[in-house]
């Protein structure tokens, strides 16, 4: 499970305040099909929302407990019905500047341009 300090937990939940849910536990628990869907958003997003369907406030601490030893991710929040969970995207070895093995981030696609944004 991933550590995180008080600051960068403080930023990751004022990130997470704008997201949606993105994966429900339902009545059925923490299933395998669950878990594979969670690791599937966390290597997209980095930073997801659940949703735990159940009154009992143990069971989702249990189920916030799981996700992040199994998935090694650091739990950011648990408010309510909704747990926050981080795992940053993994550091991809690449070739640079013909250094074979440099490590970069992966970074997200440049955003389109369209007619409308040319038109000035």
């Amino acid at each position: 499970m991933l550590q995180l300090t008080s600051a960068e937990r403080s930023a990751l939940r004022a990130r997470a305040h704008g997201l949606a849910p993105v994966v429900s536990i339902a009545e059925n628990g923490l299933t395998e099909n669950v878990m594979r869907e969670i690791e599937l958003n966390l290597k997209s997003h980095e930073l997801i929302k659940i949703r735990v369907y159940g009154d009992s406030r143990e069971n989702r601490i249990t189920y916030l407990e799981k996700i992040c030893t199994d998935l090694n991710a650091a739990p950011v929040q648990h408010i309510g019905k909704l747990l926050v969970v981080y795992r940053p995207q993994p550091i991809d070895s690449v070739t640079v500047n013909g250094k074979k093995g440099a490590k970069i981030r992966r970074e997200k696609a440049a955003p389109r341009v369209t007619k409308r944004a040319l038109q000035g």
